[in-house]
């Protein structure tokens, strides 16, 4: 997904699930905490309050170097 200018939250998907903790530095959907403002603005890889979204009932089987994908902020 494209980061849009304002760095909004990215629209709505049906299908899919947020998940907290998987997403690269730049590259989450939304939520991202202190010192960002939305979609594409986290900072650091695999942060526990940036989520992505991903294919429904897939998140908490994602593995990562800091864990498990988690379906609420951590």
């Amino acid at each position: 997904m494209v980061a849009s200018a304002a760095a909004a939250p990215a629209a709505p998907q049906p299908n899919m699930d947020k998940c907290y903790g998987v997403s690269l530095a730049g590259q989450n959907d939304c939520a991202a905490g202190a010192g960002t403002t939305c979609a594409g603005t986290s900072k650091v890889n695999y942060d526990a309050k940036a989520w992505k979204y991903v294919a429904k009932g897939t998140c908490e089987t994602i593995k990562t170097p800091k864990g498990m994908g988690h379906l609420k902020a951590m």
